[in-house]
């Protein structure tokens, strides 16, 4: 298996759109649209119409993870599904059709046990021996410890998997080594900084801060309508973004995830493989709730930019 991915608080994503967004009001939706949803599982569906060899590993719980499982094996992406007591959690995403803006409801997850921590944390090792990548992406649920991905960190310290970690708050903050490459968004590297990040300078400087302490060998920095910078110890570099109309945000970061660990995956340098990253992750902003880019379309903002 080329990649693993671990979701630890996935979710059914729904999304529908009314004319406008107002008060106390009814506001008569359009036909809702069903995605399977959260970090690892939005980079296991970018990384299957890539053509790359991946499984995804997500605790489900309930009727709405039973949901959840079907809608990623119908997306095409092989699956592991833990089970668990609780039933897995639904987010909703409304798009104001007259002012153009996009409202995002968040539920918590379902809370885990240790035992069921244990359990997905042995997935993971059965599934991934062998892998090119393993990538944990997402927030963690109730329950879990802030250093859980820590714990996945050391797992693949042992398999000899490579990791690729995208995450914020505690759970970023509780990381202390072992991870090849981190992705921020620019927000989540300042509230890890705990400082306004105005400059290239400055962003650099805390992305190194990272890298210097030993949490990651690269950290890629996701910046939004501004595009990517990529910093190691000894080098950095900023790469353009490609601007299309956005239909929903939602995902874009993920499918960068995505981008960039095929692109390693297939030996690519660190370079051309944030370059499909952004290609993804523009794909994935052209389409409507969590839908992820078509291989045309990322191949198509992969020449568009000029890359190579």
């Amino acid at each position: 298996m080329s990649i693993v991915t671990l979701t630890m608080n996935p979710a059914v994503d729904i999304a529908t759109r009314t004319g406008a967004v107002v008060t106390t009001d009814k506001m008569r939706c359009a036909t809702p649209r069903f995605d399977p949803g959260g970090g690892g599982v939005n980079v296991a569906r970018t990384a299957g119409v890539l053509g790359e060899p991946v499984i995804a590993v997500f605790p489900a719980g309930g009727h709405t993870g039973r949901l959840l499982a079907d809608l990623v094996r119908a997306a095409d992406v092989p699956c592991r599904a833990v089970p668990v007591a609780e039933p897995t959690r639904e987010s909703f995403s409304v798009t104001d059709t007259g002012a153009g803006s996009q409202y995002r409801f968040v539920f918590p997850g379902a809370r885990l046990t240790p035992a069921e921590q244990h359990r997905c944390l042995a997935t993971v090792e059965k599934v991934a021996q062998g892998a090119r990548f393993l990538v944990v992406s997402g927030s963690l649920p109730p329950g879990v410890p802030a250093d859980f991905y820590q714990q996945v960190s050391d797992l693949a310290g042992v398999l000899e998997v490579p990791l690729i970690v995208d995450t914020s708050g505690p759970s970023l903050r509780e990381l202390r080594g072992g991870v090849l490459l981190l992705k921020p968004s620019l927000r989540e590297l300042a509230e890890y900084a705990g400082r306004p990040l105005a400059g290239r300078g400055e962003q650099v400087t805390a992305a190194r801060e990272l890298i210097a302490a030993g949490v990651s060998r690269i950290v890629v920095v996701s910046l939004g309508a501004a595009g990517a910078l990529a910093v190691t110890a000894g080098e950095h570099q900023w790469f353009a973004p490609v601007a299309v109309p956005v239909r929903s945000g939602i995902g874009a970061g993920d499918a960068m995830v995505a981008g960039i660990t095929v692109g390693l995956a297939r030996g690519a340098d660190l370079g051309d493989a944030v370059r499909l990253g952004i290609a993804a992750a523009t794909a994935a902003l052209t389409t409507p709730g969590t839908g992820v880019g078509t291989r045309s379309r990322i191949e198509q903002m992969y020449r568009q930019s000029g890359f190579r």
